[in-house]
């Protein structure tokens, strides 16, 4: 180890300020093409989700309420040209929309990464002073700084590696995360970007009580604003507890086994997203189910030919065996968000209809009384090896008739875990089914083009134009 290595090693006195120095002192060149293609594949699901997220109850609530603030400084809300509001409330309405339907990407340990990041830095590449101009590589740079706190902060428990069961972690690792890229992009000292990680654990933590409810997306919306704000606040000179990392009273009261180590020096820094690619959903809902979604569909093969309907007269016991996550053993859920986070409506959803979509979760999908007569015939079963992690569990599902044939299959990696990724065309086809429920053709093929090569783009405006959506038409005016 060099002789400035070490000094600067033996010089770091906590934690938080070694985050603090990689937030502040990583640059364009430590960025890798692994993880630029990683995450350019992020930033275009998550715009994706969060267009389609804008026709949500959730979003229109966030967006009406949000509607209050005002600000000489505006940002811009995704897909909807007429609504403009202050840099954090954009940040936030927009990332409710991302996670309004559990649509986005999800990391191992258990996170949703990009919601909490991306819209923190489209909101801020548009409303500081056009003379200030962010390129894409400055865009990638942000959020993979984003990206990499949210990872950096979870490895440091062990009861992150599994599902949670207190906190809902984008609440938590998210709001730091958009602390980071917010810092980032603002161009913060080290000494600044300490003081927002401070500031920014006082804002974060949400409880997994609220899960499967319309206040489950206010969390990710509320970790970009509180994030974006701790970055302005340390900018204005507030102060926090400087080693909020590494206290088990900081950072750590979120964790039960929290202990934290020292980042690296930069010079052997590498990227969690390099190791770790994440996983992007087929359909909108909780992780876990997409597992029994799979299994669900490759016995229903057993069960139906052709174009027949599912013999639901005939099944006696569907048994799923999942782990033993409480929040998603939902037997009868009375709402899109509940289903969503069912175990049991998915299994069943599956065998009824060869498949899970958006619809699927409609309020009338979920009341069918098929739907309702299989949901009373389904067990779960917790196998002392189908731990609760998106790295290890499997769903094995047994169908029994009642002629006592039982019909068994188990799925342990679905198509678009980080194990079995989508294909690049699936992906932007994924995008442009959400896309378009609020822009145009040309639009949607615009933003694909300039995601895909962002790391080209000289000017981030082109792309924060786009995602304003069509310009409103204007009325004529009427000669008097």
């Amino acid at each position: 180890m060099e002789d400035s290595t070490l000094l600067t090693l033996l010089s770091l006195k906590s934690v938080t300020e070694s985050f603090a120095r990689v937030i502040h002192g990583l640059t364009v060149g430590h960025l890798t093409d692994h993880v630029i293609q990683r995450s350019k594949r992020m930033i275009l699901d998550t715009l994706g989700v969060g267009f389609l997220g804008t026709s949500t109850d959730v979003f229109h609530k966030a967006s009406e309420y949000s509607k209050i603030y005002s600000s000489n400084v505006s940002s811009s809300v995704w897909g909807r040209p007429d609504l403009r509001l202050p840099p954090p409330y954009a940040a936030f309405v927009n990332g409710v929309a991302i996670h309004s339907m559990d649509f986005d990407d999800t990391w191992h340990p258990a996170t949703h990464p990009s919601g909490a990041v991306l819209p923190v830095l489209m909101a801020l590449t548009e409303a500081l002073p056009s003379s200030q101009k962010f390129s894409g590589l400055d865009l990638l740079l942000a959020f993979n700084v984003g990206i990499e706190v949210q990872g950096q902060l979870m490895h440091f428990s062990k009861e992150a590696s599994d599902i949670p069961k207190r906190f809902h972690p984008p609440s938590v690792v998210g709001t730091l995360g958009s602390a980071a890229a917010a810092s980032k992009i603002l161009g913060l000292s080290t000494a600044k970007c300490q003081e927002a990680l401070a500031i920014a654990v006082s804002h974060a933590g949400a409880p997994m009580a609220n899960a499967a409810t319309q206040t489950k997306p206010l969390h990710i919306g509320n970790a970009a604003r509180h994030g974006m704000e701790s970055a302005f606040l340390a900018m204005l000179g507030l102060q926090g507890n400087k080693q909020v990392l590494d206290m088990q009273t900081g950072f750590g009261a979120f964790y039960a086994n929290y202990s934290p180590q020292i980042l690296p020096n930069l010079d052997s820094h590498t990227w969690l997203l390099d190791q770790q690619d994440v996983a992007f959903k087929r359909f909108p809902a909780h992780l876990a189910t997409h597992w029994v979604a799979d299994a669900a569909a490759s016995v229903r093969k057993h069960l139906v030919t052709d174009r027949a309907l599912l013999p639901t007269d005939r099944i006696e016991r569907i048994v799923l065996r999942v782990p033993d996550v409480q929040y998603v053993n939902r037997p009868f859920p009375d709402s899109e968000h509940e289903a969503r986070h069912s175990f049991q409506y998915v299994a069943c959803a599956t065998l009824l209809d060869g498949g899970i979509t958006i619809p699927s979760f409609h309020k009338c999908q979920i009341a069918r009384p098929q739907v309702r007569e299989l949901l009373g015939k389904v067990e779960l079963e917790h196998p002392r090896d189908n731990l609760p992690s998106f790295n290890t569990l499997y769903c094995e599902i047994s169908v029994t008739l009642s002629d006592g044939a039982t019909f068994t299959e188990c799925t342990e990696t679905f198509y678009g875990h980080w194990r079995k990724p989508l294909s690049k065309e699936d992906l932007r086809g994924k995008f442009r089914a959400n896309a378009s429920s609020m822009l145009s053709y040309d639009i949607v093929e615009r933003l694909i083009e300039i995601v895909e090569n962002l790391e080209d783009l000289e000017d981030c405006s082109m792309l924060t134009t786009l995602l304003k959506g069509p310009s409103p038409p204007v009325m004529a005016s009427k000669s008097i």
